[in-house]
């Protein structure tokens, strides 16, 4: 898929893989660059790409992924301007890790994962990233109504692409309990969207980026990450961000590519 055409959705565009993804398809030639973030921080990823560019070619929307409001909001706003977006990346996540029991050496009693972090994991890393992929189908679809076509053919080109954010978590990593739960999840989401989306001419694939040079990452510590991430990789350091948007950017722009691609730097968990 050429991506000189499109407009591209990012969320989670104020740091880690989200800004990474956004500074890379504004580079490699994206009409237009929609950066979705909760932080006004997105405002500087924002200006950095435009300065960068010399031309207005990213806009900032600020506010809750997982609001179903604001998401309309900024569709309707983006397609008045752009038209229907043909890339999402929806990047937005977050970690709240704990091992699902946990034994108190005091009172003798097993503390259980709490299931209002493990529903609000879900409602950001799942739900919400769903949401943003078919509201991209969705508005994608509708413009094609309005042109008069329907059912998709090869000789039209592709007319969008999801990427999903998924993690090498998906494969099981103490203390993620919710986390890699979600990261799985959206394995089936690609499987299941990209059959349905095709009749419209959109694809849907997952990355599983491995441990990556991002504030999430960053947060674990420098003696956690040394010690329990770094001797298991094979590049023996953690992946740059703009390593995955390039990754990313492969498979928007290589429609041979389906499923899932694994970006792990050679990562392999003990047992």
């Amino acid at each position: 898929m050429n991506i000189r055409n499109k407009c591209a959705i990012v969320t989670g565009a104020g740091s880690g893989i989200g800004q990474a993804v956004a500074i890379e398809l504004a580079g490699r030639g994206a009409k237009a660059v929609c950066l979705v973030d909760r932080s006004e921080s997105v405002l500087q990823v924002v200006r950095l790409i435009n300065d960068r560019m010399d031309a207005h070619i990213a806009e900032a929307w600020i506010g809750d992924a997982t609001d179903e409001d604001f998401r309309h909001k900024t569709f309707d706003s983006v397609c008045s301007k752009y038209g229907a977006p043909g890339i999402c990346v929806p990047a937005a996540g977050i970690t709240r890790d704990q091992l699902a029991v946990k034994i108190d050496k005091e009172t003798g009693k097993a503390q259980i994962y709490p299931i209002e972090l493990f529903r609000l994991v879900c409602e950001v890393n799942l739900i919400a990233p769903v949401y943003w992929a078919i509201e991209t189908v969705a508005r994608i679809a509708e413009q094609r109504r309005r042109k008069g076509l329907g059912r998709w053919e090869p000789h039209e080109g592709i007319q969008g692409t999801v990427i999903f954010i998924g993690s090498i978590s998906s494969q099981g990593i103490p203390g993620q309990i919710a986390y890699g739960t979600t990261k799985a999840a959206l394995e089936g989401v690609a499987a299941t969207l990209s059959k349905e989306s095709m009749f419209h001419g959109v694809r849907c694939a997952v990355i599983h980026p491995g441990f990556t040079d991002t504030p999430m990452v960053r947060s674990l510590g420098q003696e956690f990450i040394d010690k329990n991430i770094l001797p298991y990789t094979q590049l023996k350091r953690l992946i740059e961000p703009a390593e995955i948007a390039d990754a990313i950017f492969f498979m928007i722009c290589n429609s041979a590519v389906s499923g899932e691609l694994w970006a792990d730097a050679g990562w392999h968990p003990s047992a």
